[in-house]
């Protein structure tokens, strides 16, 4: 096999959910996603036209599938996950998806965050299922939401050409202005609106 088809051949294997043992693992197939995202090209655009730069419900499957496998489903989304499905983001500039991602990145970001600050949440399988409505289980209020996760949050939107309502809705909610000493709000409310 030349090497490729190893390269190749490694990175299908790292797809497999059974092969997701840990979040590192899911991070590494979740950048598989985003270069077939970015490039058109590779094992999760095998068997359909899929252009570059553009994202699809195909995509989204595929992140869904890595995000809720077996060797990650009863630990809470890591920052690096988080991370990788906003470079996901950032790389689909065509969207075809119906909103699909846009719904899984809020409730990933928000599932890091609650768990992050110590708050309760549900395993990943219903957090991020399309069907379970992301007010069901998300903090209400920033009581309890650790500041630095909330100014990760606002970084992590800040500059973008492409905003996602549902992270931002949730964000403001989150951020909830009487709970903040006055001299942070300006840097968590700079999303670059």
């Amino acid at each position: 096999m030349s090497p490729a088809n190893v390269a190749l051949a490694d990175r299908i294997g790292a797809l497999e959910s059974v092969n997701i043992a840990n979040r590192e693992a899911a991070v590494r197939a979740l950048t598989v996603v985003r270069d077939g995202v970015i490039t058109g090209e590779g094992p999760t655009t095998r068997g359909r036209i899929h252009f570059s730069r553009s994202l699809d419900a195909d995509d989204v499957n595929w992140c869904a599938r890595i995000l809720t496998a077996a060797g990650v489903a009863d630990e809470p989304i890591s920052r690096a996950e988080a991370e990788a499905l906003f470079e996901i983001n950032d790389a689909g500039a065509e969207r075809n998806d119906e909103g699909l991602f846009d719904d899984l990145l809020a409730k990933a970001v928000v599932h890091h965050a609650a768990s992050a600050s110590g708050l309760p949440v549900p395993p990943r399988i219903v957090a991020l299922a399309p069907d379970t409505a992301i007010e069901s289980w998300a903090p209400t209020q920033a009581i309890g939401v650790n500041i630095e996760v909330l100014e990760w949050i606002a970084s992590q939107m800040r500059g973008k050409r492409r905003y996602n309502r549902a992270l931002m809705a949730l964000a403001a909610m989150l951020v909830g202005a009487a709970t903040l000493p006055m001299v942070q709000l300006p840097g968590v409310f700079d999303l670059g609106m």
